[in-house]
């Protein structure tokens, strides 16, 4: 799998969520399990099994996390990429070929997606930014979405103010 880019401060951002996650609500939780379980029988216990189910969703958060983490590699975000071609960080204009509409992307890392917005914020590992990639000004490219394949052309490049 490849590593995917990230900011330092984002990266540290999703390690103090992990953090809080594994030292302050999962004890939490199991406090909460343990008096319920101690509150009797647990097939008729609704708090034991809501306490069960919350256990394994923040479980399900705490393993995203670790896996989000783990495929990171930290990019200085000090260094200067190049504007020239599209990558990590950059914020590109596209236009679609079929509808001359534009729209502006910025390729993030982890935890900084946003779809809503002037710009929107999409994954630098998403299906959609990976045909972005190391493209330039002037170039067209073809990129399978859900509904079909969009044509578009890189209008602008700018590099993160």
């Amino acid at each position: 799998m490849d590593r995917i880019p990230i900011t330092r401060e984002n990266y540290d951002k999703l390690r103090e969520e992990l953090r809080r996650l594994e030292e302050e609500e999962l004890p939490k939780v199991r406090e909460q399990l343990a008096a319920a379980r101690a509150e009797g029988d647990l097939r008729e216990n609704a708090e034991y099994h809501g306490q069960r189910e919350r256990q394994g969703m923040l479980m399900a958060q705490i393993n995203e996390l670790r896996a989000k983490l783990s495929n990171c590699q930290i990019i200085d975000s000090t260094e200067s990429l190049p504007n020239d071609v599209v990558t990590f960080r950059s914020i590109v204009t596209v236009r679609d070929l079929d509808s001359g509409a534009e729209e502006v992307y910025q390729l993030v890392g982890p935890g900084e997606e946003d779809y809503g917005g002037e710009v929107m914020k999409i994954l630098t590992n998403s299906p959609f930014a990976q045909g972005l990639l190391n493209k330039k000004v002037g170039d067209q490219v073809e990129i399978e979405v859900p509904a079909g394949t969009v044509r578009l052309e890189i209008v602008k490049i700018e590099a993160e103010s």
